[in-house]
């Protein structure tokens, strides 16, 4: 995998990622025991190669890490089917039981990554300086796991997800891009694989991450996080 860098971007980006990952564990939001023994978590076979030596092959380098602007890499021909730009407005993993409308996630004052708003009807996000769903490069989607007073989120069984399961955004277009699950992992939030997750890809891809593992009473925030890995595989008209 090419990865560009942009080192005042990246090193900005690096922080807004930390933040963002912090608060999808917001504390006192999060349902400390019963949900957490309910979520499901992805067990290691289910990473498949991504697990592979990623645990600390995200860790960034002075430069930064890699820009999540979209766009193939230089000198590389797209590996499968691509789209034209296009904003996604919907999402639905039959597989987990997802059905949400999406909301688009930008950056907070402070540069870290919005996370969508918890509410009884919890919705998941697209971070609209990733490639839209279909572009070349990882589009990333987040959702919350759980809130104490609205129960499970949209990404409570994202765990549950398993290679082959289909991932499909409606876009504004009228177009739906049909993804296809690669691998599921959990990552320890303090050896977050940044490049793994947010490098530039030579094909369509799709990350959906949430937050997994144990409840940590002491910090109030789960320890974890989990991402969904998945790549274009068809589209259609909506």
């Amino acid at each position: 995998m090419r990865v560009k860098y942009d080192g005042h971007r990246g090193r900005a980006l690096l922080a807004a990622v930390a933040a963002m990952l912090a608060a999808l564990g917001v504390t006192v939001l999060v349902i400390a025991s019963r949900a957490q023994r309910q979520a499901p978590q992805p067990p290691p076979s289910a990473a498949g190669t991504y697990a592979a030596g990623s645990l600390h092959a995200g860790t960034p380098s002075s430069s930064g890490p890699p820009s999540t602007s979209g766009g193939q890499p230089s000198a590389a021909r797209p590996s499968g089917p691509v789209l034209a730009k296009s904003m996604p407005t919907h999402l639905s993993i039959p597989a987990i039981g997802v059905d949400s409308d999406l909301v688009q996630l930008g950056l907070n004052p402070d540069h870290s990554v919005q996370v969508p708003s918890l509410g009884a009807e919890s919705k998941a996000g697209w971070y609209r300086y990733s490639p839209t769903p279909g572009q070349v490069g990882p589009s990333i989607l987040l959702g919350h796991i759980d809130s104490a007073r609205y129960g499970p989120g949209v990404f409570f069984k994202l765990g549950a997800l398993r290679k082959g399961d289909t991932v499909s955004v409606r876009r504004a277009d009228s177009t739906v891009a049909v993804f296809r699950v690669d691998a599921v992992a959990e990552y320890p939030k303090d050896h977050f694989p940044t490049l793994t997750v947010y490098g530039n890809t030579d094909h369509a891809a799709l990350r959906l991450i949430t937050c997994g593992g144990k409840f940590n009473l002491s910090s109030h925030n789960y320890e974890d996080n989990i991402v969904a890995f998945a790549s274009l595989v068809s589209a259609h008209a909506a």
